[in-house]
């Protein structure tokens, strides 16, 4: 079951967009928290802290690849998202604080939603742009001039064999 599940989220990390990457990594923090959390009501302390772990890990990437000169106000409120969430995993896990766990995961699953909204809507403008460019290259096309035939040369006679040289 797990090698299902570790091929078809390879298989979607090879097809998704940039956007569609980082709604990825999201999903990836969440399934960490609500690990995380199932460990806590279990008293797996070592399995609570190592999920935690690994989300703070990938958090600390999507804070990584935030581009501030290109997304500016967006990047900076990102970043203090990805600082009060890391600090709020230290908390929870110092803590052993379900109510923590349960605010990271419901923010987490806001964020994620409103990725995909992003990445639906940078696809759906993708796809018009290449069904427009397509339709330009067709009507140009049939604009174009029909090129005559071209005849097929007949080889000259008495050539020498191009691989032979005279000497």
């Amino acid at each position: 079951m797990l090698d299902a599940a570790r091929s078809y989220r390879e298989e979607a990390v090879r097809g998704a967009t940039p956007v569609g990457l980082v709604v990825i990594l999201y999903q990836e923090v969440l399934r960490s928290l609500l690990r995380a959390q199932h460990a806590l009501e279990q008293g797996k302390i070592e399995l609570r802290t190592l999920e935690l772990s690994h989300a703070i890990e990938v958090i600390g990437h999507l804070q990584g690849i935030l581009d501030f000169e290109k997304s500016g106000g967006v990047a900076k409120n990102l970043s203090r998202f990805y600082d009060l969430a890391r600090a709020k995993i230290l908390e929870a896990n110092i803590l052993s604080s379900r109510e923590i766990l349960n605010w990271l995961s419901r923010e987490f699953s806001a964020h994620i939603e409103a990725w995909q909204t992003v990445d639906r809507a940078v696809t759906s403008q993708q796809a018009e742009v290449e069904a427009k460019a397509i339709a330009e290259a067709k009507a140009a096309a049939a604009r174009a001039p029909v090129p005559a035939p071209v005849r097929p040369l007949r080889p000259k006679q008495n050539l020498p064999h191009p691989v032979r040289t005279r000497r």
